[in-house]
């Protein structure tokens, strides 16, 4: 059974060995691997039972998923709650997901497009970021805007 990756577009297929592979001739990933990471961290985050973030796959694509972030406590954001979606490279873990919110959100660090602008996303991504610390980074990022660095300057 094939995969796409919603982050690249490229389709994930089993080869002759049952590893999957890029159809792009560019080069081969070691998908199961990141298969294995991903279903290891969709598990773990549903079953942590953290009531301010919530997550499951897009149609059974392990590449790509949608849930939820609510706003922290004695902040703007308390009792909001925002839909977004995560799109994962086909690198992932060496490359972060692409996040947005799929829900309007006005803030600093949002811009119109519902982009996030969180340097773990830039140069401070490392591969030991699992996507609870994401979801996590995103919902301390709504109770503590980086006015320094906004995306959104009519809301900083």
């Amino acid at each position: 059974m094939a995969t796409t990756n919603a982050y690249t577009g490229n389709t994930l297929v089993p080869s002759t060995t049952g590893s999957k592979q890029l159809t792009s001739t560019a080069r081969t990933v070691d998908s199961q691997s990141i298969l294995k990471r991903l279903q290891t961290e969709l598990m773990a985050l549903m079953m942590g039972g953290d009531p301010r973030i919530s997550t499951v796959p897009v149609e059974d694509n392990i590449f790509c998923w949608k849930g939820t972030i609510k706003g922290s406590k004695d902040t703007v954001f308390e009792g909001k709650e925002y839909k977004r979606s995560l799109a994962f490279p086909n690198e992932y873990p060496f490359k972060p997901p692409k996040v947005k919110f799929e829900t309007a959100c006005f803030h600093p660090n949002v811009d119109v497009y519902v982009n996030i602008c969180l340097e773990i996303f830039q140069d401070k991504w490392s591969s030991s970021c699992d996507v609870r610390t994401i979801l996590l980074s995103i919902q301390s990022l709504l109770g503590e805007p980086n006015i320094s660095s906004p995306l959104n300057t009519q809301a900083a």
